[in-house]
């Protein structure tokens, strides 16, 4: 579905990603890993197209999409959340997930069919699709509504920005496993970058170490527990 070859961005000289490639099968959720500065938000924010590469190649479904405005590769399938959410305040919880089904199809479809939408994301992910506004909803409650926002736009591939952030162990658990039933339910393929590898792991059918904006490791999430470089770079263990 993705390829990803050779991705390189440099901010005034300085390589915060450098030469990473990798594909990303349909269906599947790759795990995105690494510590903090090793360069995960900054490939996601060139997949995205926040950001443009300095050196590389991603291609979706063949369709060579670097350097695409963010609008057009929401457009072109991809749906993305973000670490922190950030909701219009001011507009009910429906308006907000209706809001983002509108854009992602460019205008292209009614009030109603947005609302359609929106609807069917915020029972995907347990929120009321009512007209209470966002103030007041708690870290987790947050988190569903961001990722509603990503789910109403219909994307094929989903980028989830840790998803997990703020929120207690019962929580994190309730969402890695809203997120495997998101790829079950509607065939989704999902790249999940998060810090908490003990919830991440078990759900993830592959995984990317990133460090220092380099790629270490690619595989089973098994096997990355055990390689020596993934304990020493990102638990902070010595290597024996």
């Amino acid at each position: 579905m993705l390829a990803v070859s050779g991705l390189t961005k440099r901010f005034d000289g300085f390589p915060a990603v450098s030469q990473v490639s990798f594909e990303v099968r349909e269906g599947e959720i790759l795990g995105l890993i690494g510590p903090n500065g090793s360069g995960k938000s900054t490939t996601f924010n060139l997949i995205s197209g926040a950001l443009k590469p300095s050196e590389g190649s991603i291609r979706l479904r063949d369709r060579e999409i670097s350097g695409a405005s963010a609008h057009a590769v929401c457009r072109m399938g991809i749906g993305r959340t973000f670490q922190i959410p950030r909701p219009f305040r001011r507009l009910s919880i429906l308006d907000n997930v209706s809001l983002a089904a509108y854009y992602a199809q460019g205008g292209a479809i009614s009030r109603a069919e947005a609302e359609r939408r929106a609807t069917e994301a915020l029972e995907l992910v347990g929120l009321p699709a009512g007209t209470q506004t966002t103030h007041g909803l708690g870290a987790a409650a947050l988190k569903k509504l961001e990722l509603a926002r990503a789910l109403a736009g219909s994307p094929r591939l989903l980028l989830a920005d840790e998803s997990l952030g703020g929120l207690d162990a019962a929580e994190m658990d309730r969402a890695a496993r809203m997120l495997k039933e998101i790829r079950d339910r509607l065939g989704i393929t999902i790249i999940w970058v998060e810090h908490i590898m003990g919830v991440l792991m078990p759900v993830v059918d592959r995984v990317i170490v990133l460090d220092h904006g380099e790629k270490i490791f690619e595989g089973a999430p098994q096997a990355a527990a055990r390689d020596a470089r993934v304990v020493e770079v990102y638990l902070g263990k010595p290597r024996h």
